[in-house]
């Protein structure tokens, strides 16, 4: 399937007004009991999924929404056009402090005058904010001096700066000269674009590095607050197209480069490797702290394996410590340590997703592997982290680019949980004791989103009971391309 790549530009509000006040002022008449959910848009307690189908209507594009209730709505913008693929990203979060679930939507393709044939869109993103009523329209964050930025192509949301409050960072990967993300709601400050050249980052930056192409957030240091994780699949750093990873300590102006030739990761950078195309935060040891996967997509395991072939793919897992992921421990895996066969076109590592499938309070990690069809969950063990022992391979009907776990925290994604589990959450965001996290699988080459339930096993075991997966949902237009 050749994916959309998408471009994330960060931008204020179109209208000027300070984000943080407005939001919160605007929806306190209608923040009458949500009860922090980390998915649950409308406050009754069950987890809802946004399904995004960005080609949906000649690439106008629509968002399905799941509600834990049997409720199906369908969002779309009221200005649609052909083209502006309305979906692109996804992200939720709790925007404005109500503690509804809130939803942004990547609208990356959009042109804010005339539609240039052929060219990068300019991109906007469209909030909706929760309320015991479901999601409703809220405000649009577009670029102030628009270019071919394919701004909303990334999202993520996450409490960069301990407010209790998430923000929104957005992708732009065609913004100037290399790309870029503006992180919005920060306390004390509007709408706040990073770079590679920013004075605090300091990366060289080229046009075709796609800085911003994919986010995550985590707290990797333990300290209550997230660091925001950018991808750069295509960054030439020393080799063409061998990508990397920069951790951003947004509020106090820090940054980590990562490749596969940092000290203490294993492997090498070698052209066309994408390091950093898919990104995603767990914690697989228990220790508290967050860890982070980076999908390494274009890893040729074979010798013969020609320059710009997809891809056997690898996965690289760097754990969380007490200073975050400077010189953490990290891990490789390939499917030549699990169950599978790697080739050239598996792309393993296309997609990650984090979730706590057995229930017994670490996460498990799913691996995408579009190639062959299936997604790879490798269990975890409380006292060493991640474990090669009882992987499960889930095979599908047709590729599958995008994997999404029922998570425990807000700013990542949501879907249902398992059968049998409450779906309570405690004050932290963590689970109550009891829930057991499901596995969303979407094939939007089939337009089909998948639920495999988890099951309760403590213990290093994944937990995924693929017998037992069920169809959430059909839709066209590469329905299933993104999920939250």
């Amino acid at each position: 399937m050749k994916a959309l790549l998408a471009a994330c530009l960060i931008l204020p509000l179109s209208s000027g007004a300070s984000p943080g006040t407005t939001h919160a002022a605007a929806h306190a008449a209608i923040a009458r009991s949500c009860a922090g959910g980390p998915s649950d848009f409308d406050g009754d307690g069950r987890p809802d999924l946004a399904v995004a189908a960005p080609y949906d209507d000649r690439r106008a594009g629509s968002v399905t929404v799941l509600y834990g209730d049997g409720r199906k709505v369908r969002l779309t913008q009221d200005d649609a056009e052909p083209g502006d693929s309305f979906g692109s990203a996804l992200a939720v979060g709790d925007f404005d402090g109500d503690r509804c679930a809130d939803l942004a939507v990547g609208v990356s393709e959009e042109f804010a005058g005339e539609r240039v044939p052929g060219g990068d869109g300019n991109g906007v993103v469209q909030v909706f904010h929760g309320s015991p009523q479901g999601l409703r329209a809220g405000g649009r964050l577009a670029p102030r001096r628009p270019s071919s930025d394919r701004f909303g192509a990334a999202l993520a949301a996450g409490d960069l700066d301990g407010d209790g409050r998430d923000e929104l960072a957005v992708g732009a990967p065609t913004r100037g000269r290399g790309g870029s993300v503006v992180v919005y709601w920060m306390k004390g400050r509007g709408p706040y674009e990073v770079t590679q050249r920013t004075r605090w980052v300091r990366q060289a930056a080229n046009v075709t590095d796609q800085w911003g192409a994919a986010l995550a957030t985590g707290d990797f240091d333990g300290d209550g607050r997230d660091e925001l994780v950018v991808g750069a699949p295509a960054d030439s750093v020393t080799q063409d197209g061998q990508g990397s990873v920069t951790v951003l300590d947004v509020a106090r102006g820090r940054a980590l480069a990562l490749t596969q030739s940092s000290a203490g990761i294993k492997g090498a950078a070698e052209k066309w490797d994408a390091f950093g195309a898919a990104l995603a935060t767990g914690d697989f040891d228990d220790d508290g702290r967050d860890d982070l996967a980076v999908g390494v997509p274009g890893e040729g395991l074979d010798a013969n394996q020609r320059a710009m072939d997809y891809g056997d793919g690898a996965v690289h897992v760097i754990y969380g410590g007490r200073s975050g992921l400077r010189g953490a421990r990290s891990e490789m895996w390939t499917q030549r340590l699990l169950k599978g066969e790697p080739r050239y076109y598996d792309r393993f590592g296309a997609a990650l997703a984090a979730g706590d499938f057995n229930g017994d309070g670490d996460d498990e990690l799913a691996v995408g592997v579009p190639g062959e069809n299936a997604v790879q969950v490798l269990a975890s063990d409380r006292s060493g982290g991640l474990t090669r022992h009882g992987d499960v391979l889930v095979k599908g009907r047709g590729a599958v680019p995008a994997v999404l776990p029922a998570v425990r925290r807000g700013p990542a994604l949501a879907a249902p949980p398992a059968k049998g589990a409450t779906g309570a959450v405690a004050a932290d965001g963590r689970p109550a004791e009891g829930r057991v996290d499901g596995l969303v699988v979407a094939e939007p080459e089939k337009g089909a989103v998948w639920l495999v339930p988890g099951a309760r096993r403590p213990g290093p075991y994944p937990g995924v009971r693929p017998g037992r997966a069920r169809e959430l949902g059909e839709g066209p237009g590469l329905y299933g391309y993104a999920l939250g």
